[in-house]
């Protein structure tokens, strides 16, 4: 009688997995069975909205239920990326991850985020500061900038405390001996507004989230902080060739939860990576001035270990954690 009972719990057991296993392939093969929400924890119109939006519309088609972006801003980026990691774990909330996941733990502006939380899909693209000013500035050149920032208070705009574009001025300003005044936003889009508006000096956003104001010759760029001159603004000079060895930029992509299973998470892998290549999405990256910088979950998944460790390293350097 025991051994018939034993027999019949392993059979239980084996048959239960076997359903379970097969209630996951289900759902990842009847993948999206409802509406999804793409989270951006930027305002609208910054470059990451920007981005996510271009990248929805390409992968729509592949989702009958709707997919919408849904911006939810605050903590320079930590609220939404926050709400995106304890989102339900089925695929119906993906977030578009940006740097700031490896930045803000370790500012202590964070509320308990971590890169960990979350199962990476793929990296999109990668872009770089660019130290931008009005056009009337009186600032021609970045060292003219720099110079001024000695016998006076420049107010840097970014796009939230302990985020990139807040990493990329004080690491110029570490590398020049100078000191900013750092204002945060909830995203680039209204720093940007507020450097319009000529309420601070500057920003250190990236090239894509000034280039249309640039075009319409309202700001105009100093110097980019990248390894080397971007392809987009061959005539925009390098804050290294300038003397300022400093280069810091970001990286946007996608995450789900971490308890997301993986047939899941491979099938919205494959539906992005398809996207990224569409017509639509390399137009408009194209004439955005945006890098299209694609990465798979494994490879995506490696960067973000490693940028997380140089990021507490440079963080703990500049002396930017909050007590």
């Amino acid at each position: 009688m025991k051994k018939i009972l034993v027999l019949v719990m392993l059979l239980s057991l084996v048959l239960g997995s076997v359903f379970a296993q097969g209630s996951t392939e289900a759902t990842a093969d009847s993948y999206p069975s409802g509406p999804v929400s793409v989270i951006v924890p930027y305002s609208a119109g910054g470059g990451t909205d920007l981005v996510a939006r271009a990248l929805v519309d390409a992968a729509k088609a592949n989702f009958p239920k709707n997919i919408a972006v849904e911006n939810r801003t605050g903590g320079g980026g930590a609220v939404g990326m926050s709400y995106g990691a304890n989102a339900k774990a089925d695929g119906s909330v993906i977030t578009m991850i940006t740097v700031e996941l490896v930045t803000l733990p370790h500012t202590g502006t964070g509320a308990g985020l971590y890169y960990d939380q979350f199962k990476p899909i793929m990296m999109v693209n990668s872009a770089y500061s660019a130290i931008t000013v009005q056009k009337n500035s009186p600032y021609n050149t970045l060292n003219e900038f720099l110079a001024a920032a000695k016998t006076k208070t420049m107010r840097v705009g970014n796009s939230g405390v302990g985020a990139i574009w807040h990493l990329a001025a004080a690491g110029l300003a570490k590398t020049a001996k100078v000191n900013f005044n750092h204002i945060p936003f909830d995203g680039a889009a209204p720093a940007i507004t507020s450097l319009l508006g000529g309420h601070i000096d500057a920003v250190t956003v990236s090239y894509a989230e000034v280039a249309s104001q640039v075009d319409a010759g309202n700001l105009k760029v100093l110097a980019v902080l990248a390894p080397e001159r971007i392809a987009a603004t061959p005539n925009i000079p390098t804050a290294k060739e300038l003397g300022y060895d400093v280069a810091i930029g970001t990286w946007r992509g996608l995450g789900v939860p971490k308890a997301t299973p993986q047939p899941i998470v491979d099938k919205i892998e494959k539906i992005f990576t398809e996207a990224s290549k569409s017509d639509a999405f390399v137009k408009f990256m194209n004439s955005s001035n945006n890098i299209i910088d694609v990465m798979d979950s494994t490879s995506y998944g490696a960067k973000l270990a490693k940028d997380n460790d140089m990021f507490k390293a440079l963080i703990e350097e500049l002396g930017l954690k909050q007590q």
